[in-house]
């Protein structure tokens, strides 16, 4: 048994750091040739090694084999973003107890509760945009995602606060849209606050802001209870652990930006991605408005979640492009053998969602959009992992694909839209995430009613 380490990515880490930054795809794609299926690369430095895992049993191994644990400080990078309460920082107990406490928010039977107001702020949206112009579709979904994290999570309504809150979570997020401001996450030494003029600067202050009026609703819904309200934000606050305690203001802040840095960028970002492949593909489009045209005239949300080629439909995206390209890391408390390598303790482990879901023993012509291949055969949750898995699944997996489904259903049924990229669009870093590069062009021809 091979006693080391596996084979590290040649060459300096500094330089290993700038290429996963700047290209993440170009570097996975030729790691994977060079190394196949486990590899090791100093992308976060020369200290420890990530070892990148892209086959399903190794895969299904760091998910679920007790060796591995989850530790929140690796993801310590997210701090600025988060907070040091977020659930992706806390491990063990603290992690169990906040994944409890969140858990009731997103219970299936909330979705039902939120489908109606998804579906008009779409409308709302769509509305806006003017017929025959060109406009930027990831624009347009990041609108629409954030409309829902801040009515259908945070549950702020009330009009200055909502549009105050609405300008500032937008500019804060926008900081980390490219690979190189994404640097800041990954270089702490740039994280250098010259006033509101600098990047790094003008971020604080926006997040300042932002706690401002986060902490002012939390005292407020403290001060005055509003039992009928069915808002996330509402359901934490109400959570109590098994001692009988509820969360903290700075626990609840903490875990609204992780919300909203989990639930708003990257949904937008696959809506995005479903309507390049749905309208650049016209038997995809064609297949999917038979189903939706379909629908009896009284569906709700949950009949429109059910259908299985729109399920299909958004599996797929989610595996060409999908927007984690990692799952959480994973260290052995142990040395332990993990294919065919002795791992010694403390390796960091990560899987590599986007290199799995690229696997062609997987999916034949991996990189053709192709739906079919989710109604054809069942993928297991170490074959298909959009959402990550084990102990740190997204909590949102449910809420995020109930989004997607309705606003797609939304807009294909409302609008007609076409294709403005003259060029196949690319995969892109945005932040810790993968993007559509230019954010995808499209044109609105039409508007009919069928809802």
């Amino acid at each position: 048994m091979n006693t080391q380490i596996p084979p590290a990515t040649k060459g300096l880490a500094l330089l290993q750091q700038i290429h996963w930054i700047a290209d993440p795809l170009h570097y996975m794609n030729t790691r994977f040739r060079e190394y196949g299926d486990i590899f090791s690369s100093y992308i976060l430095g020369v200290e420890k090694p990530w070892i990148f895992v892209s086959h399903p049993q190794g895969i299904q191994k760091i998910l679920t084999d007790d060796a591995f644990e989850a530790p929140g400080s690796v993801n310590k990078l997210l701090t600025p973003l988060t907070g040091e309460n977020s659930i992706f920082m806390l491990e063990g107990n603290r992690h169990k107890r906040e994944r409890k406490l969140l858990m009731p928010s997103f219970h299936g039977e909330r979705m039902r509760d939120y489908g109606q107001l998804i579906t008009e702020i779409t409308q709302k949206v769509m509305s806006q945009i003017p017929s025959r112009k060109t406009f930027i579709v990831r624009d347009i979904m990041q609108e629409i995602s954030l409309d829902v994290i801040i009515r259908v999570v945070f549950g702020v309504y009330e009009p200055e606060r909502y549009h105050q809150l609405k300008r500032l979570l937008s500019g804060m997020v926008e900081v980390f849209k490219s690979p190189l401001s994404s640097s800041f996450l990954f270089f702490p030494i740039l994280q250098q606050d010259f006033g509101a003029w600098s990047p790094w600067g003008y971020f604080l202050k926006q997040r300042q802001q932002i706690d401002e009026l986060l902490y002012a609703e939390i005292r407020e819904r403290r001060e005055k209870p509003d039992e009928s309200r069915t808002d996330m934000l509402h359901l934490m606050m109400a959570a109590r652990d098994e001692e009988g305690n509820a969360m903290t203001d700075q626990e609840l802040r903490d875990e609204l930006l992780t919300l909203l840095l989990a639930g708003h960028e990257t949904t937008a970002t696959a809506m995005s991605w479903a309507l390049y492949w749905i309208h650049r593909q016209p038997e995809v489009y064609e297949k999917l408005m038979q189903e939706l045209t379909s629908l009896p005239a009284d569906a709700d949300g949950m009949d429109i979640f059910r259908l299985p080629y729109l399920t299909a439909v958004c599996q797929e995206t989610l595996r060409i492009y999908p927007v984690a390209m990692l799952t959480f890391s994973r260290m052995n408390k142990e040395s332990v053998d993990l294919m065919g390598y002795q791992l010694p303790p403390e390796t960091l482990v990560v899987g590599c969602i986007y290199l799995t879901h690229r696997r062609e023993d997987l999916y034949p012509q991996a990189d053709q959009f192709k739906p079919e291949r989710f109604l054809e055969r069942k993928f297991s949750p170490y074959e298909f992992l959009p959402f990550g898995g084990g102990a740190r699944l997204c909590l949102g997996m449910a809420l995020a694909q109930y989004e997607m489904k309705l606003v797609l259903a939304t807009i294909l049924l409302n609008y007609e839209l076409k294709l403005a990229e003259k060029s196949p669009v690319k995969g892109s870093r945005r932040g810790l995430t993968l993007a559509p590069k230019g954010g995808i062009k499209m044109e609105l021809l039409n508007q009919h009613s069928q809802l």
